[in-house]
Protein backbone atom coordinates (compact mmCIF):
# COMPACT_ATOMS: atom_id res chain seq x y z
CA UNK A 1 0.00 0.00 0.00
CA UNK A 2 2.69 2.59 0.68
CA UNK A 3 4.34 2.19 -2.77
CA UNK A 4 0.99 2.69 -4.49
CA UNK A 5 0.77 6.04 -2.30
CA UNK A 6 3.94 7.02 -2.73
CA UNK A 7 3.91 6.44 -7.09
CA UNK A 8 0.39 8.49 -6.97
CA UNK A 9 2.45 11.24 -5.16
CA UNK A 10 5.50 11.00 -7.47
CA UNK A 11 3.04 11.47 -10.00
CA UNK A 12 1.10 14.06 -9.33
CA UNK A 13 4.46 15.69 -8.68
CA UNK A 14 5.76 15.26 -12.19
CA UNK A 15 2.47 16.29 -13.57
CA UNK A 16 1.89 18.95 -12.36
CA UNK A 17 5.69 20.44 -12.58
CA UNK A 18 5.26 21.81 -15.95
CA UNK A 19 2.58 24.11 -14.50
CA UNK A 20 4.89 26.63 -12.93
CA UNK A 21 5.24 30.08 -14.43
CA UNK A 22 8.01 32.54 -14.01
CA UNK A 23 6.14 35.31 -13.01
CA UNK A 24 8.23 37.71 -13.73
CA UNK A 25 8.91 36.27 -17.23
CA UNK A 26 5.86 37.65 -18.97
CA UNK A 27 5.75 41.00 -16.58
CA UNK A 28 6.22 42.80 -20.02
CA UNK A 29 4.30 42.56 -22.91
CA UNK A 30 6.65 43.26 -25.23
CA UNK A 31 8.51 40.06 -24.22
CA UNK A 32 5.18 37.78 -25.41
CA UNK A 33 3.50 39.68 -27.92
CA UNK A 34 4.39 40.74 -31.56
CA UNK A 35 3.17 42.19 -34.68
CA UNK A 36 0.57 40.20 -36.79
CA UNK A 37 1.79 39.73 -40.03
CA UNK A 38 -1.10 37.95 -42.50
CA UNK A 39 0.04 36.30 -45.29
CA UNK A 40 -1.50 37.24 -48.87
CA UNK A 41 -3.48 34.42 -49.14
CA UNK A 42 -5.81 35.32 -46.10
CA UNK A 43 -9.23 36.70 -46.81
CA UNK A 44 -9.84 39.37 -43.93
CA UNK A 45 -13.33 40.58 -42.50
CA UNK A 46 -12.86 44.71 -42.01
CA UNK A 47 -13.38 44.29 -38.25
CA UNK A 48 -10.29 41.51 -38.23
CA UNK A 49 -8.03 43.72 -40.67
CA UNK A 50 -9.30 46.88 -38.17
CA UNK A 51 -8.28 44.87 -34.88
CA UNK A 52 -4.73 43.40 -36.43
CA UNK A 53 -3.99 47.42 -37.34
CA UNK A 54 -4.94 48.20 -33.83
CA UNK A 55 -2.80 45.14 -31.98
CA UNK A 56 0.44 46.54 -34.34
CA UNK A 57 -0.09 50.06 -33.70
CA UNK A 58 -0.33 49.70 -30.07
CA UNK A 59 2.88 47.55 -30.49
CA UNK A 60 4.86 49.89 -32.48
CA UNK A 61 3.83 52.63 -30.16
CA UNK A 62 4.72 50.94 -26.55
CA UNK A 63 7.06 48.17 -27.80
CA UNK A 64 9.25 49.72 -31.34
CA UNK A 65 7.50 47.48 -33.53
CA UNK A 66 7.86 47.84 -37.28
CA UNK A 67 5.32 45.83 -38.63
Amino acid sequence: MKLATLMALTSTLVLTAGCAIDPGRYRDACDWAEPIRPSRADVLTDGTLAQIVAHNEIGERLCGWRP
